[in-house]
């Protein structure tokens, strides 16, 4: 049994069982499995893994370890960490540190002993361990190799990093690649965002309105589905170019204040902060429900919501409900974490199965080419995205055309 910090390690049954599911619909990932297993690319590296641990993450640890790799593991939310999962990764042989619900200091303490296995290879998510690297654990900044970089908020921490001068190793932004935006941002968490919010309130969406703001990947998915459940959607914007793709795709677009009142669900989904504020609360509907499918618990500005109140109070898991002078309740899911994994199971295994999958040959390349590397954010490979997606197609029984060697020429030349 590894080094572990868990709440229960007697809830390793459940977790095995919830790993093993997930396993049967990961055919990718399993796919690189079999391959790591043979040739053993990491054997001997150590790799740290700060992404949310439920049963999907859990797998992607198993399948790096599979491949010879040390591994440390942390969740990268106190409330998205399944400890039947972490326990099951204990018992796994796996360096497991965190628990659900974890306090800001647990949560910290955590990370610090992923970190104290010296990792030369990162998996981030959100991008808390590069941060403690670069600050409080820069001791250990001489045997990181790279990283890669799981969601969007990561990769804009990145950026601002490498912006400033100061990153000091290669980072992959796997958020970036065509088989991770286009279908985990999309489909994803368009799925997860809108279940998570339909299992915690047990409310239907059907004739609500829903207000989703932001309409990146992320919140494409979610209006997206949100529309195909039956809501009148509207969508608030910052950027005047998807604020019209938001109205060609045939919601409502509005400012977000003008949009507050005719809320019933609000759906932060920006990777930026204080996006609804009191100028909101002051004028949202009595029974309003806000929940934030953003990585960091910013979104919503809790303190001016709590300042507000007058009476808060928790009235189902994952529920607060806040009482305003006026008599107005409004409520908000998850305490402002992302809805769909704090309040979920995330995203479906399915989809995963391709995110995580660029992970691991997006760790591996480099790996074996970081000595060529800056110290710079790079997008994946365009042959790992393209082999990730070949992968899933036949793994679904789906063939498609190839290009004739008369095809290929057409396309290069300029005299037809």
């Amino acid at each position: 049994m590894s080094d572990y910090t868990v709440r229960d390690i007697n809830l390793a049954k459940e977790g095995r069982l919830k790993i093993d599911w997930v396993k049967e619909h990961m055919p990718v990932l399993n796919a690189i499995r079999e391959r790591f297993e043979r040739e053993k690319p990491f054997s001997g590296v150590r790799v740290a893994i700060c992404i949310h641990l439920e049963a999907k993450t859990a797998y992607l640890a198993e399948v790096m370890a599979a491949g010879g790799a040390d591994v440390s593991i942390s969740g990268s939310n106190p409330l998205s960490t399944q400890d039947d999962v972490a326990a099951a990764l204990a018992v796994a042989g796996i360096k497991v540190h965190s628990w659900y619900k974890a306090t800001d200091e647990e949560y910290r303490e955590h990370l610090n002993k992923v970190l104290d296995n010296q990792p030369e290879i990162i998996i981030d998510d959100g991008g808390d361990l590069v941060e403690l690297l670069h600050t409080e654990r820069r001791e250990l900044l001489e045997n990181v190799k790279g990283g890669c970089e799981e969601t969007t908020t990561g990769v804009i921490r990145l950026r601002a990093l490498e912006k400033q001068g100061e990153l000091k190793f290669p980072m992959i932004a796997v958020n970036d690649a065509m088989c991770k935006y286009l279908f985990d941002n999309r489909y994803g968490t368009g799925e997860s965002v809108m279940s998570g919010i339909m299992r915690t309130t047990n409310l239907i969406v059907a004739g609500k309105t829903v207000v989703v703001m932001g309409y990146g990947w992320c919140g494409k998915g979610v209006a997206m589905r949100a529309k195909g459940l039956g809501a009148r959607v509207i969508v608030t914007e910052i950027d005047p170019i998807k604020a019209i793709e938001a109205y060609m795709d045939g919601f409502v677009v509005m400012n977000s204040v003008k949009a507050a009142p005719h809320g019933d669900i609000f759906i932060t989904v920006t990777g930026c902060k204080n996006v609804i504020t009191k100028q909101h609360y002051e004028v949202m509907k009595d029974g309003a429900i806000m929940c934030n499918a953003g990585h960091f618990d910013v979104e919503i500005d809790k303190p001016a919501l709590n300042e507000l109140a007058v009476n808060v109070r928790t009235v189902r898991r994952n529920i607060e409900e806040f009482s305003l002078p006026d008599g107005r309740k409004l409520y908000l899911l998850a305490e402002g974490r992302l809805v769909n994994l704090a309040a979920g199971d995330g995203h479906p295994a399915e989809i995963m199965d391709m995110s995580f999958a660029l992970q691991a040959l997006s760790a591996k390349y480099l790996l074996q080419n970081y000595s060529g590397l800056q110290n710079k954010v790079y997008y994946v490979p365009e042959e790992i995205d393209k082999k990730v997606a070949d992968m899933k197609l036949r793994s679904m029984g789906i063939q498609i055309d190839e290009l004739t060697a008369e095809q290929e020429q057409y396309l290069l030349s300029w005299q037809h």
